[in-house]
């Protein structure tokens, strides 16, 4: 283990660290470029691809689901949520982003793991376009930088 006075802060070392991803495949086109852009992140970042598991499931409102069932398996250092959430004509936009960003708190909470949170959530496919392959490294980092820190905060 690291000792926390070593710099841990910021760490983006992937090496031996088990990662789950779950992607919704709702905005399939844009969720695969997340898939993408995150998975050449934590090869970039020495996360052997044998220690990767990836899930798809229909859409964002099923992204904590599969998130709760990773995360008490105990098998993961931890999680990444990749999806995308395009606002239409009514309610339903908040309801799904407000509810998968919730249920994706709840899970790294209840389960003590952190969960990179990568569901964009934009007003046109164009936003979604532009933020996909930045948002998708993003997780890959976040997702390293904190299995590090509650490394070595344990």
């Amino acid at each position: 283990m690291r000792n926390a006075d070593q710099g841990s802060a910021g760490e983006l070392i992937g090496e031996g660290l088990r990662i789950a991803i779950v992607r919704a495949r709702f905005n399939d086109a844009l969720t695969g470029k997340l898939v993408q852009a995150c998975l050449a992140e934590l090869e970039r970042l020495e996360v052997d691809e044998s220690d990767i598991r990836h899930v798809s499931v229909p859409g964002a409102l099923e992204i904590p689901v599969a998130l709760k069932a990773l995360a008490a398996s105990g098998d993961y250092d931890a999680l990444i949520a990749l999806g995308c959430v395009i606002r239409g004509e009514t309610y339903h936009f908040e309801l799904v982003a407000n509810e998968s960003g919730a249920g994706v708190s709840r899970v790294a909470l209840d389960h003590q793991i952190p969960i990179a949170n990568a569901i964009l959530t934009v007003e046109n496919e164009a936003q979604a376009w532009a933020r996909a392959e930045d948002k998708g490294r993003d997780a890959a980092r976040v997702a390293v930088e904190m299995a590090n820190l509650l490394e070595d905060l344990a």
